[in-house]
C-alpha cells in the first residue's frame, strides 16, 4: 500500500500556537500524536510519499524520528527539510530524495512536489469513462490565505472549457489536492482517501457560496 501525507514538520513548535495552532500542549506531545497516528495506519511493507517539510529538527532528531515510523518512506523536499544537510544525517534511511516525481498509482498518474503546480504533466488525461488519470499532489500550503487563493483558481479551472482530442467541449481537469496533514488528522492517506477528502472540501466550498 503506498501512502501521501505533507507538512508534518516535526519539532516545529511554533506551528501549536502559531499558523497551524495545532494545539498541542508541546512538541513533545505532538511529535508523540504525529508518531502513532502514522503507525496506526501505515505497516511496515507499506510506502509513505512525505511532500515536503518532514521535519524541522537537526539531522540526529530526525532520524531518531524515522527509526519510529512504518513502513519505507520517500521524500520530497521541502523549504523547511534542512536537516537533509546536516552531515550527522544519512539520507539513505529514505528510499528517494527527490524535487519532483512522477509516479504511477493504481494505473492513474501522480504528479509529486512541495508546492502546488496548477498546470501540470498530464493534466488533460481521462480514462475510458471520463474520469481524471492524473492527480497532482503537493504540500507547502498550510490553513492560510495561499490556501484561499488557490481555491479560488480551481473552483475557477472548473467553470473553464477546452476542446477535446475528440473535437468535444469538456471541463478542464484540475485535480491539484494539498495533502495536508492537519486535514488528515496526522494519518497517511492513499491515493483515493486524499480525492474523498478533497471532494468533500469542495462540495462545503459550494454550498457555501
Amino acid at each position: 500500500m503506498r501512502y501521501y501525507i505533507a507538512d508534518l514538520h516535526f519539532f516545529h513548535r511554533a506551528l501549536n500556537d502559531k499558523m497551524d495552532v495545532r494545539g498541542f500542549e508541546d512538541v513533545e506531545e505532538m511529535n508523540e500524536y504525529m508518531i502513532s497516528q502514522w503507525n496506526k495506519k501505515v505497516k511496515k511493507r507499506d510506502e509513505v510519499v512525505v511532500l515536503g517539510d518532514f521535519s524541522w529538527g537537526n539531522g540526529r532528531d530526525t532520524a531518531e524520528i524515522i527509526e519510529r515510523l512504518n513502513g519505507r518512506i520517500f521524500l520530497i523536499r521541502g523549504n523547511h527539510d534542512r536537516f537533509l544537510d546536516d552531515k550527522d544525517f544519512d539520507s539513505s534511511v529514505f528510499g528517494w530524495v527527490r524535487e519532483y516525481a512522477e509516479l504511477s498509482d493504481n494505473r492513474r498518474k501522480v504528479v509529486l512536489s512541495h508546492y502546488p503546480i496548477v498546470f501540470y504533466n498530464g493534466q488533460y488525461r481521462r480514462d475510458e469513462q471520463g474520469k481524471p488519470k492524473t492527480f497532482m499532489l503537493h504540500g507547502h500550503i498550510h490553513n492560510t490565505q495561499d490556501r484561499d487563493d488557490l481555491d479560488v483558481f480551481i473552483d475557477f479551472m472548473a467553470t473553464r472549457k477546452h476542446v477535446s482530442i475528440g473535437g468535444e467541449l469538456e471541463n478542464v481537469p484540475c485535480q491539484i489536492i494539498n495533502c495536508f496533514c492537519v486535514d488528515s488528522d496526522y494519518e497517511p492517506m492513499t491515493l483515493d482517501e486524499w480525492i474523498e477528502l478533497d471532494e468533500k472540501r469542495k462540495r462545503r466550498r459550494r454550498e457555501n457560496k
